[in-house]
């Protein structure tokens, strides 16, 4: 009841609210397409500027990844490439948003749209929030932890959603001068591996795992090597693949499952010699 006696009606503020950003965002939206249609973009403008930002050796070392497929090496532009193509070749809107969030797992999708042709992309996943390590499987509460998961999981899907929007001709041209960057860089060849051993160790990767994947010692590497372990330093720090896709490296469980089996198997031959002993 007010002052005046009459019974006041509850209001629906969380209905008002998502009514103004439902509103709120297809302005945006609005916008963005007319803009784009005024300011069309430049392409060859674009592929400039986006060679000029390649030639950066900071993005450079960022831009390519590494997995293995069929036993052989398949590398590929980023992330953190196709971000700054996406940036650079312009009228380009991209991202990852939450959809919905119900039982332990997170709807989701990754975007991207050419504001100009009306191109759409979109990959729709589902991520539980769980984290599996060789301890097992941990359930996540934290909010943090899960954006984290949500988020890593999304920059895959967000990587190839850019990536089908530019024209393929571009990202290979973006590829290229990325490799000439790293491979002509002003940075010494012996200061370049030591950087580079210093990042692998904090991965478990030691000197010895990086000579016997390369087939020799590390002082006679090459600038295409060091393009080379620098895309699968990137690929296992970004959780794309795992450390024993690319090295011979066993966990220190397996370690010691083996050691023990080695010990019980000593074990075993020391108890039926001496039950030899004794029966004879």
């Amino acid at each position: 009841m007010n002052d005046l006696g009459f019974k006041k009606e509850p209001v629906k503020e969380s209905a008002s609210l998502a009514t103004v950003n439902e509103a709120r965002a297809v302005a945006e939206v609005q916008s963005a397409y007319i803009i784009a249609k005024k300011f069309p973009r430049n392409q060859h403008e674009s592929y400039v500027n986006m060679m000029d930002a390649c030639k950066r050796p900071m993005l450079a070392e960022q831009a390519m990844y590494a997995y293995p497929r069929g036993g052989q090496l398949v590398t590929g532009p980023s992330i953190r490439l196709a971000e700054s193509m996406a940036q650079y070749w312009g009228n380009l809107d991209c991202g990852v948003r939450e959809v919905s969030q119900n039982n332990g797992v997170s709807v989701a999708e990754a975007y991207a749209i050419d504001l100009q042709t009306n191109t759409r992309v979109v990959k729709v996943f589902h991520v539980k929030h769980e984290r599996h390590s060789r301890k097992g499987v941990t359930k996540l509460k934290d909010p943090r932890d899960i954006y984290e998961l949500v988020a890593n999981q999304g920059a895959r899907r967000l990587r190839a959603c850019i990536l089908a929007i530019i024209p393929g001709d571009v990202t290979d041209g973006a590829v290229s001068q990325c490799r000439k960057t790293l491979e002509s860089s002003d940075v010494p060849i012996v200061e370049q591996v030591r950087n580079m051993v210093s990042a692998f160790d904090t991965l478990g990767i030691k000197v010895n795992h990086l000579e016997k994947r390369l087939g020799h010692n590390l002082d006679a590497i090459i600038p295409q090597e060091i393009v080379t372990l620098k895309s699968i330093y990137k690929s296992i720090k970004d959780g794309m693949s795992k450390r024993e896709d690319f090295f011979d490296i066993q966990s220190k469980v397996e370690e010691h499952s083996k050691e023990d089996l080695k010990q019980l198997i000593t074990k075993n031959k020391k108890e039926s010699t001496n039950g030899s002993e004794e029966k004879s």
